[in-house]
């Protein structure tokens, strides 16, 4: 069984976008929803997975989530609305 890598993007009440990179895309959700890891997330309250994409490979997760942070707010918001168009959780399909 291969592991998986995930790019996602995550959001609060404001709309904030937030976008990382991990293994276990649960877990990282959980994370930020019980405000786990300090910093942005946590003053933030980022807590809703609006975009993931999975990969099998980390160099290629890094590399894809560095560009998309590299993105301007309006294209990362129409990538997200290219899949999900009205913002919804995202973490139960996972």
């Amino acid at each position: 069984m291969s592991k998986k890598y995930y790019v996602y993007i995550a959001t609060n009440k404001s709309n904030t976008l937030y976008t990382g990179v991990t293994n276990d895309i649960q877990r990282r959700m959980y994370e930020h929803k019980f405000k786990f890891i300090k910093g942005f997330t946590e003053k933030y309250n980022i807590n809703k997975l609006v975009y993931f994409q999975e990969f099998n490979n980390p160099n290629e997760a890094i590399t894809v989530e560095k560009k998309i942070k590299g993105w301007t707010r309006a294209k990362k918001i129409n990538l997200i609305k290219s899949l999900n168009p009205t913002f919804k959780d995202l973490l139960e399909s996972c």
